[in-house]
């Protein structure tokens, strides 16, 4: 299931790339929940907007470009946030898949470990239904975290967040997929 998944994540990805097989996978289009858009991801935790860029690799095309000036007291400092659009049950099986990279490390670091990367409340107490940390370099790179809903969610109640205040470095994160599997 994975390699079939991230297959068609990488096909869904970029427009041009949609494919018959792709499209034979109308199911997988159906499942995703989150708006995987970088324009419609917000930043917390920034002065000013960060970058929506062009990207030259043809899976990610767009992508949200955080500068983040230095470590922050917590990793939550500074924070992606993906709004989730769907309504989602108890018991269903979440996966999350995050297309991100290190542009630039710290002191020439060319890896970082992005700590929290979590389907959680998008409002307070901010509860994690699941996280997971994802470890980026300088190659764009699928990643997924995977976890099971433990109770019923209305569209907008949940949202994906990534922490990034970890490091002085820059990261682009591309599109961000939630996908509900269902029971």
């Amino acid at each position: 299931m994975k390699g079939k998944l991230l297959f068609a994540l990488v096909s869904l990805a970029a427009p041009a790339l949609i494919t018959a097989a792709a499209a034979q996978d109308d199911d997988l289009l159906k499942k995703i929940i989150s708006v995987p858009a970088p324009k419609n991801y917000r930043v917390d935790g920034i002065k000013g907007a960060p970058q929506i860029r062009s990207d030259p690799n043809p899976q990610v095309v767009k992508a949200l470009r955080v500068d983040v000036p230095g470590k922050g007291a917590h990793p939550w400092d500074i924070a992606v946030a993906v709004p989730v659009n769907k309504p989602v049950k108890a018991g269903d099986q979440l996966i999350l898949a995050i297309w991100a990279r290190l542009e630039k490390g710290e002191n020439g670091a060319t890896s970082t470990t992005l700590p929290y990367n979590a389907v959680q409340l998008a409002h307070d107490p901010y509860t994690a239904i699941f996280s997971g940390p994802l470890t980026i370099g300088p190659e764009w790179k699928l990643q997924q975290v995977e976890g099971r809903s433990n109770g019923n969610y209305a569209a907008g109640d949940l949202n994906v967040s990534i922490h990034l205040a970890t490091a002085k470095q820059v990261v682009d994160i591309g599109p961000v997929f939630l996908l509900d599997m269902g029971q």
